[in-house]
């Protein structure tokens, strides 16, 4: 397993061991020098929404060397008691974030909060003097955007926005290969993210002890529509618009932010969407299939797609193809398909007299020498493999930490966030409005 405090100096060690014709490639990885941490260098966070991702956030955050849990808020008590089980009985703990927000003893706080909280808590956060690591998608409402980014931007305070894709090294090895002109000129991106079971459904567990009594349920609607006691809408809120984002603000913003990263651009011009609720049909309003189709300026379209209803495997990849080949991220790999384009472009000359024909072969051939007189060559194919053990979610915090020792730019900072983010909800928009929706990506504004 890979010790991820272990340092690599090489960006990527070439092993090339040929596989099938495939050439493979370990990628290395640059972390930290297994060293003492000095009191100055510590970092001391907060957890605010002590969900699965919040705990899981935390807990990766907590591997990077020089960093200490001093306080959990939750809405509910059974998540903050079992906080105290795993990181000791001294972790503050309470039902409300402002007291956590205002203590002077927090560098930063991790959001992971339902999507409708975003906004107020790191706003607020930084306001307070925190830095602030805020789960994705960074906004709820697009007011929610401009709002964050003002928030970072006076208050000085550093914002990231969890997308991990960003930090990871193979999409890092893409960005470089495409770059490199390794397929050509991009035309088109398929990306896709499958969940088909409950869980991947949002049908998360509810605890035997949710009631009112446990669960905060008039703190944890904050601004949302007023709604009786409902334990599944506290315990599986992703499910419902008033909380949560559906599958453009789950999944749909990490092929976004992914596909912004490689490429470097902005966000699309225009999108369309379309979907349904096909399979959970349980009160739920988030739709369980989702596709859409995004134009970008730099001339490629963007095919996205989500499905949370056939039995098939769960996974999440990316194609990028180009006029010369095509870059696949599957998994914990990257496979450079490379095929290049011949000049020829052929002829279609046999349904014409055999005189006429001779005479086109000839003018042809003079036109397009045989580059290859044996045939064209053969397709090139490399992969390049993540180490055993990786976490690209480790790599996230830990630039997140990172900056905010040294006070440099984050890898997603605020107006990355909104962009990917903005992007991906355009699909919520355009199933709402049955149309094309046309969208700024610089300026980051609604255009219809």
């Amino acid at each position: 397993m890979l010790d991820r405090r272990s340092f690599l100096k090489a960006a990527g060690v070439a092993s090339a061991n040929a596989i099938a014709g495939v050439k493979i490639h370990a990628l290395a990885v640059q972390q930290d020098m297994p060293r003492p941490v000095s009191a100055n260098d510590h970092v001391q966070i907060a957890l605010i929404g002590a969900g699965g991702q919040g705990q899981y956030d935390t807990r990766t955050a907590l591997e990077v060397p020089g960093v200490k849990l001093v306080a959990v808020a939750d809405c509910y008590q059974g998540r903050l008691d079992h906080c105290k089980e795993m990181w000791g009985e001294d972790i503050f703990t309470t039902r409300d974030f402002h007291e956590v927000t205002t203590r002077s003893d927090i560098d930063a706080v991790i959001v992971g909060t339902p999507d409708h909280w975003h906004k107020q808590v790191s706003i607020e956060a930084m306001e307070m003097g925190k830095d602030v690591y805020c789960e994705k998608p960074m906004i709820h409402e697009y007011s929610d955007g401009p709002e964050m980014i003002d928030a970072s931007k006076k208050s000085g305070r550093i914002l990231q926005i969890g997308s991990q894709r960003v930090s990871s090294i193979l999409y890092a090895k893409a960005k470089d290969l495409l770059a490199q002109g390794a397929i050509g000129k991009l035309n088109m991106v398929t990306a896709h993210w499958d969940r088909n079971s409950a869980i991947g459904a949002w049908d998360y567990t509810i605890p035997l002890d949710a009631n009112e009594q446990t669960c905060d349920w008039l703190r944890f609607e904050g601004t949302a529509p007023k709604h009786p006691w409902s334990p599944e809408r506290f315990f599986q809120w992703r499910k419902w618009s008033d909380y949560g984002s559906g599958v453009a603000g789950d999944l749909f913003v990490h092929l976004f932010s992914g596909t912004h990263f490689i490429t470097g651009s902005h966000g699309p011009t225009r999108g369309m969407a379309t979907g349904g609720i096909r399979f959970w049909k349980d009160g739920r309003d988030a739709d369980d299939v989702v596709l859409g189709l995004f134009d970008y300026r730099e001339g490629f379209n963007l095919n996205v797609r989500v499905n949370f209803v056939d039995g098939g495997q769960e996974s999440e990849g990316l194609v990028f193809t180009g006029s010369e080949g095509t870059i696949v991220i599957d998994g914990r790999s990257v496979t450079l398909n490379r095929v290049p384009r011949e000049k020829d472009p052929g002829m279609t000359v046999s349904t014409f007299t055999d005189a006429m024909q001779r005479r086109m072969e000839y003018e042809h051939r003079q036109k397009y020498p045989l580059e290859h007189p044996s045939g064209p060559p053969p397709a090139y194919v490399e992969k390049y493999v993540a180490p055993d053990g990786y976490s690209d979610s480790y790599d996230h915090l830990h630039n997140f930490i990172s900056s905010v020792r040294s006070r440099k730019p984050v890898v997603e900072d605020a107006v990355f966030g909104y962009r990917a983010a903005g992007a991906a909800l355009l699909s919520n928009l355009s199933m709402k409005r049955g149309e094309v929706v046309k969208w700024d990506p610089d300026a980051m504004k609604l255009l219809s």
